[in-house]
């Protein structure tokens, strides 16, 4: 056989022995897994995978990606959900005829939660942007909110 035939079928055949572990080791069968649920923003179930396929291996540098970035992601996602809540709780008390003097500082209070847990949140490079974007607004949101409240005093 020739060099030019060698060369291609030595590179294949590395490929396939090396997608054949990739999928038949538990460890990073798990990893893979994790990553798609991380991608489709299933950060519960991808942080469990994550975690399970780093058991198995502790040197699979996918599951520690994906375990960490799930991590972050999760902060997030918290964040929101947060956010969603107390906006909420705001609404009901603005729909109030008279907005007394321990609603402001429950308002004041979330705004000020809202705030410090914004500032606490670090993305990554793979951090999805329409976590960070979202989170953003709820941060300017609140940080309005919270100028309006203190300054009707």
């Amino acid at each position: 056989m020739s060099n030019k035939l060698i060369i291609p079928l030595v590179a294949v055949s590395f490929i396939v022995l090396m997608g054949g572990f990739f999928l038949l080791n538990p460890s990073y069968e798990k990893s893979v897994r994790a990553k798609y649920y991380f991608e489709i923003a299933e950060y519960d179930e991808a942080l469990v995978l994550a975690r399970e396929a780093f058991s198995l291996d502790l040197y699979n540098r996918m599951a520690s990606t994906v375990m960490a970035q799930s991590v972050i992601s999760l902060k997030y996602v918290k964040y929101i959900n947060m956010g969603n809540d107390y906006v909420k709780e705001i609404d009901k008390i603005a729909k109030h005829e008279f907005i007394t003097e321990a609603d402001k500082a429950k308002i004041r209070i979330m705004c000020e939660i809202m705030i410090r847990s914004y500032t606490k949140l670090a993305p990554s490079v793979i951090t999805d942007i329409k976590l960070i974007k979202k989170s953003a607004r709820y941060n300017k949101k609140f940080e309005k909110l919270l100028e309006k409240v203190t300054k009707r005093q």
